[in-house]
């Protein structure tokens, strides 16, 4: 009888044995388990997952962490795992570092969780910074012994900026605008003026409004308002072109980010027409009398009508199946600009631009500092010239949006570690001498000027003002694969080149 009971006891104490959880504090230094020998060691994790939480509703600037999740091998070894440890390595305007360390609080007594899933933990931690390159390693204690090759497993995380539905919270970004909605209204009053609506910030009473197609085509003054409250204000804008459908793009100047605000766009609609006559109210009897009649001739036409359109449709839809449709793909683009041309303000938009106008894949050498800290400048270079279609030269700033203060900005050239430009083009202009490669450079600038004396070799070859020649510049590069004859300017190329 006892004998039953005890191993009532025991069958108890298993079915209410607890599920292992993770009890996560911070540790800086090496773990005590580096000094001792173990015989036998866990192994590495199966999967490890970061994403950025906000964990609070209020706008502190730390309420947005690092989510970190991974999940455990499903193998014998789990049975000696005492704890994972996470270091986190952020590289921005200066470098962080920071580890914790979760000790699992139960023993594992199986591979997979009761219910049969895998075993999966997380830990919320780590505050996130803006547009920031985060590297998050991760391994098991035990450690391998020293001298040995240790598991661990790695992932890279590039955090994102203030429009991003999580981060637009950080204290910077709101100082920037990220949660003011200015609800912008625009429409066409006649063919040389636009109206604006849209309702100001507490943040400040200073903005900007800019019309756009292809190129500028109107803009306002600096818009004072009377106070910084939630107001709706108008403007009058004159227009020198077509202004319907364009886009509105609305520029705030707060005292907090200055002439780096968040920018907001809206696009020009038709004015609604008001005190119209309608004139079909005297006619309403007349009206009546004749829609009986109406009726079954509207009915019959309907029907026609669809029948067409049903016959038209099946035609081209064999003759589309029967034939081969041939898009133009996208084309890769290799910018490169010089260190005194502001990032923010000139090089961002063109990018824009190019991905959003020019079915362009841009490769800047901003987005890919790691790859170039890898294999250095000339050989990510040269890589990257090979892999693009085009490679431009973005030679000159818009000295009307970009003034002297953007260099001080988060994001400018001079956070650069070095200036890519002069080492491009001393690299690809021995090509200028081969008709092969020469339709691959193209020139680009956004104010009338020629190239500085150090790069007057580029003044030969293709060049673009833009907004001005924004269309020709994007038929160019949408038939970039369409080799065409470059005759005597190539010979110009290649004497321009061969004097440096």
């Amino acid at each position: 009888m006892s004998l039953v009971l005890l191993s009532l006891v025991a069958l108890c104490r298993i079915a209410v044995a607890r599920e292992p959880t993770v009890q996560c504090g911070s540790e800086t230094g090496p773990s005590p388990e580096w000094m001792v020998q173990h015989t036998l060691t866990p192994g590495d994790l199966r999967d490890l997952r970061v994403e950025p939480i906000k964990t609070s509703v209020t706008t502190e600037d730390d309420s947005i962490l690092m989510n970190v999740s991974w999940i455990l091998r499903a193998d014998a070894s789990i049975r000696l795992l005492k704890a994972t440890k996470i270091c986190v390595t952020g590289n921005s305007n200066f470098q962080t570092y920071s580890c914790v360390r979760c000790n699992y609080t139960e023993a594992f007594q199986s591979q997979t969780r009761p219910s049969g899933g895998k075993w999966m933990f997380s830990y919320v931690g780590f505050p996130v910074e803006l547009s920031t390159l985060y590297f998050i390693g991760a391994h098991n204690i035990p450690n391998a012994n020293m001298n040995e090759d240790g598991p661990s497993m790695s992932v890279n995380f590039t955090s994102p900026g203030c429009l991003d539905h999580i981060m637009k919270y950080k204290k910077k970004c709101i100082e920037a605008g990220s949660l003011w909605d200015p609800n912008i209204t625009a429409c066409k009053k006649n063919e040389t003026t636009v109206e604006v609506n849209f309702t100001t910030s507490p943040l400040g009473n200073r903005y900007m409004a800019l019309i756009q197609t292809s190129m500028v085509i109107g803009f306002s003054d600096v818009v004072e308002v009377p106070q910084s409250e939630l107001m709706r204000t108008s403007v009058v804008i004159p227009v020198t072109g077509e202004s319907e459908g364009a886009v509105v793009q609305l520029t705030p100047y707060f005292a907090t980010c200055g002439n780096d605000c968040i920018r907001r766009k809206g696009t020009v609609v038709l004015c609604p027409q008001t005190g119209a006559p309608l004139p079909l109210d005297k006619n309403r009897g007349m009206l009546g009398g004749w829609l009986p009649l109406l009726l079954p001739s509207l009915l019959v036409a309907t029907w026609v009508l669809a029948t067409g359109i049903y016959l038209t449709w099946r035609h081209e839809r064999i003759k589309t199946t029967s034939s081969s449709t041939t898009l133009l793909p996208s084309i890769k683009v290799l910018v490169v600009y010089p260190s005194e041309i502001c990032f923010h303000h000139t090089v961002y938009y063109f990018t824009e631009f190019l991905q959003n106008h020019c079915r362009s894949e841009v490769i800047l050498e901003k987005w890919q500092k790691k790859k170039i800290a890898e294999m250095g400048p000339v050989q990510w270079l040269t890589t990257q010239k090979q892999a693009a279609d085009k490679v431009i030269f973005l030679l000159s700033n818009d000295i009307n949006v970009c003034d002297g203060t953007c260099g001080k900005n988060e994001g400018s050239p001079s956070e650069n570690s070095q200036d890519l430009f002069p080492l491009a083009f001393n690299l690809f202009c021995s090509d200028l001498r081969s008709q092969t490669h020469l339709h691959k450079y193209v020139v680009v600038y956004f104010q009338e000027a020629d190239p500085k004396d150090g790069y007057s070799a580029l003044s030969v070859c293709p060049k673009y003002h833009l907004m001005k020649d924004a269309t020709t510049f994007c038929t160019e590069l949408l038939h970039v694969k369409q080799h065409v004859s470059v005759g005597k300017r190539s010979q110009a190329c290649y004497s321009g080149c061969s004097s440096l």
